[in-house]
C-alpha cells in the first residue's frame, strides 16, 4: 500500500474492483501526510472515492500552512484552478461552521449561566444565602456556602449595591445588570402571586401592558434560559428533584 496504493487505487477503479478499491481508500486515507495529500485528493475525485476525498480535504484544511508550501499545492495552483477554488470554498465553509459553532457554545454558556442566575436569586430572595436575605431570614458569615457560592456570592454583592445605590435606579450598570435580573426573573416565573422574588408581579404587569412593543431578542432570551433552567432541573438526581418541588408547593 505505501508503495503502490495510489496506482491500485486507480486500476481497481477502472477494472470496478469494489473491494479492492475499499482497501485502497482505507489504506491511503490512513496514510495522508502533508506532501501527498493533494496528489491523493486528485486522485479521489478522479476515481469517485468520496469518502477519501472528504478526508484528504479536511486534512488539507488543518494543515494547509505546510501544505501550501509543497510542490503538489503548487502543481494545482498552476493546472487546476477549479479544484483549488472547491478547496478553498471548503475552507471557508468548515471555518463559518466552527465560527457558529463556537457561537452556539458561547451563548450556551451564557443561557447555563443566566439560568443558575435565576435559581440563586430564588434561593437568596426565598431562604437566604450568606449575606443577603428575605426580612425573616438570620443571614450571617456562619452560614455554609450553598452549592453555588460563587453564583450567589456576585448576585450578593450586586443586590446589595442595588439597594444602597446614591444614583438614581438604573443608571449605574450594576443596577442596570439589576434591573435586566429582575426582568428576567419576572419573564420565566411561573408564579407571580406568591414568589419572593422583588418587583417579580410588578414588572410582569408592566410587560403585559408593553406586550404590543416586545423585543423579539429579549423574547429569544426568555426561551433560551427558561429552556436552560428546565434542562438544569432535569439534570437533578430525582429525589433532588422531588425536594425543590415540595420546596415550591410549600
Amino acid at each position: 500500500m505505501d508503495k503502490y496504493g495510489m496506482h491500485l487505487l486507480a486500476l481497481s477503479h477502472v477494472y470496478m474492483l469494489k473491494q479492492l478499491k475499499q482497501r485502497c481508500i482505507k489504506g491511503l486515507g490512513d496514510r495522508a501526510s502533508t506532501e501527498n495529500v493533494v496528489d491523493v485528493l486528485q486522485l479521489a475525485r478522479l476515481c469517485d472515492a468520496p469518502d477519501l476525498y472528504l478526508k484528504c480535504v479536511k486534512y488539507l484544511t488543518n494543515r494547509f500552512k505546510a501544505v501550501k508550501e509543497t510542490e503538489g499545492w503548487r502543481f494545482l495552483q498552476n493546472h487546476d484552478p477549479c479544484l483549488e477554488l472547491e478547496i478553498l470554498r471548503f475552507m471557508e465553509e468548515d471555518e463559518k461552521r466552527k465560527r457558529k459553532t463556537r457561537k452556539r457554545r458561547e451563548d450556551g454558556r451564557l443561557y447555563t449561566e443566566l439560568s443558575e442566575a435565576m435559581v440563586c436569586l430564588e434561593h437568596i430572595c426565598t431562604e437566604g444565602c450568606t449575606e443577603v436575605g428575605p426580612l425573616e431570614v438570620e443571614v450571617g458569615r456562619g452560614r455554609e456556602p450553598c452549592s453555588k457560592f460563587g453564583t450567589c456570592q456576585g448576585l450578593q454583592n450586586l443586590i446589595r449595591h442595588f439597594v444602597t445605590c446614591e444614583r438614581v435606579k438604573g443608571r449605574c450598570l450594576p443596577c442596570k445588570r439589576m434591573w435586566q435580573l429582575f426582568k428576567l426573573d419576572s419573564s420565566i416565573c411561573l408564579r407571580h402571586d406568591s414568589c419572593k422574588v422583588p418587583l417579580c408581579r410588578k414588572i410582569r404587569l408592566r410587560m403585559e401592558e408593553e406586550k404590543k412593543k416586545g423585543d423579539a431578542r429579549w423574547e429569544v432570551l426568555v426561551r433560551k434560559v427558561a429552556s436552560a433552567k428546565a434542562m438544569s432541573f432535569l439534570a437533578l438526581p430525582k429525589r433532588k428533584r422531588v425536594e425543590e418541588i415540595r420546596g415550591e408547593g410549600q
